[in-house]
């Protein structure tokens, strides 16, 4: 599913024109980014749960020349999946 088929199923669902829930959508992967931008947790009872973590800095290898190379420190998103989630999904 790509972002305008969500946009799509968000409208049907919930009877917001598709241009209300485009708006909706793009609030909400702002508000998300924001939130975990600035350090903090998201969570959605019964969906799942976003993470920032720190992610310290390695060495790697090259699969091509197997030449290592350096690794820079950064942060990524976890994300948890809910258990009303997980039992829609089995």
């Amino acid at each position: 599913m790509n972002k305008q088929e969500l946009i799509d199923a968000i409208s049907a669902e919930s009877g917001l024109t598709k241009t209300d829930a485009t708006k909706a959508l793009n609030a909400l992967v702002n508000a998300t980014s924001t939130a975990l931008k600035s350090g903090d947790k998201l969570s959605l009872v019964g969906f799942g749960s976003f993470s920032v973590s720190k992610r310290e800095a390695r060495t790697g290898r090259n699969p091509q020349t197997g030449k290592e190379i350096q690794i820079a420190a950064k942060n990524v998103v976890k994300f948890k999946a809910g258990s009303e989630l997980e039992a829609n999904v089995n």
